[in-house]
């Protein structure tokens, strides 16, 4: 299944379509079921790497600043830019900040690793990088949208997405750690629960994608319409994200895995934000999931692109190797 990961995320977010569409009554259930099977995906996530490797690693001060500067600096400019040709429905331009001001926290961490990035620094940075978006994010909206748009925006969703989905994993892969330390057994259910890695990504997507499309509704051309924008931001975060690397002088590893936390964004745990929504701004969860979908295609071409971006070399004197 690890082999062949991106054909089952493609292939689960096709049957979360499909089904969206067969059975749009699903859809409301289906919401409920996101946070549950998201956290469980973190949680895995978090298991992978030994609490002693995060904390070691935050104090990689050169990557958590790239990886700050690449978010919270490269993109808003990147997306201001954009921002004057979006398309005027308020409720889509919404949902484009919503999900392209933000960094994502969750399976960055597999495709950075596939494509010969630092996992463990991207971990590592994951609590950092939720907090400052839930910072920042009023902020931006603030400056894009004005006060009217922008109070909308209740911090309490970001608190929850913070707490189940980051505190809670988190503190249940490290009690599993402890135990897998100390008895078999543990080692045993650690390494069953590492093994549902790909199955728990493709549930995600599936219940994500399914839940929304029967949303659609009447604003698939406006839908439609950001689709060039999100596969834009792809191709220029490649290279904004070469750049920071380059300015930070890290090795390849964690160059590579700041050109995927630049480019991916945090659609999944956005989403609450934008379900959250008056039902006049429905469709503003519509236009996050499409992030979404673009996305993980562009994944596919980044799995393969970025290693020919910034090619194995010797790392950097000021950068341990990477293991």
């Amino acid at each position: 299944m690890e082999d062949h990961q991106v054909a089952i995320y493609l292939g689960a977010m096709a049957a979360g379509g499909l089904l969206g569409w067969l059975a749009p009554a699903a859809g409301p259930g289906l919401e409920h079921a996101i946070n549950p099977v998201l956290g469980a995906l973190l949680f895995v996530t978090f298991l992978q790497v030994p609490a002693a490797e995060l904390f070691r690693s935050l104090r990689d001060g050169r990557f958590l600043a790239a990886a700050l500067v690449v978010d919270f600096v490269v993109v808003p400019l990147v997306v201001a830019a954009m921002f004057a040709f979006l398309p005027a429905d308020q409720a889509v331009r919404l949902g484009v900040l919503l999900v392209l001001l933000c960094p994502c926290v969750d399976y960055v961490i597999v495709f950075s690793g596939l494509a010969g990035g630092s996992s463990r620094r991207l971990l590592a940075a994951t609590p950092l990088l939720l907090v400052a978006q839930m910072l920042l994010l009023p902020g931006f909206l603030y400056l894009f949208l004005g006060s009217g748009l922008a109070d909308v925006v209740e911090a309490g969703p970001f608190l929850e997405a913070f707490l189940v989905l980051i505190v809670v994993p988190l503190g249940l892969a490290w009690a599993l750690q402890a135990w897998t330390a100390r008895r078999p057994a543990g080692e045993k259910v650690s390494a069953a629960a590492t093994s549902t890695m790909v199955p728990l990504m493709a549930a995600t997507l599936l219940t994500v994608v399914a839940s929304q499309t029967p949303k659609l509704g009447d604003s698939v051309t406006d839908v439609v319409a950001v689709v060039p924008f999100y596969a834009g931001f792809l191709v220029i975060m490649a290279f904004a994200g070469k750049g920071v690397a380059r300015l930070f002088r890290l090795g390849t590893g964690a160059g590579r895995a700041v050109v995927f936390t630049g480019a991916t964004r945090n659609s999944l745990v956005v989403l609450p934000l934008a379900l959250a929504l008056p039902d006049a701004l429905a469709v503003a969860a519509v236009v996050v999931v499409t992030q979404t979908l673009v996305e993980v295609l562009g994944m596919v071409a980044y799995v393969r692109l970025v290693p020919r971006l910034l090619p194995a070399g010797q790392p950097s004197t000021a950068e341990p190797a990477e293991r």
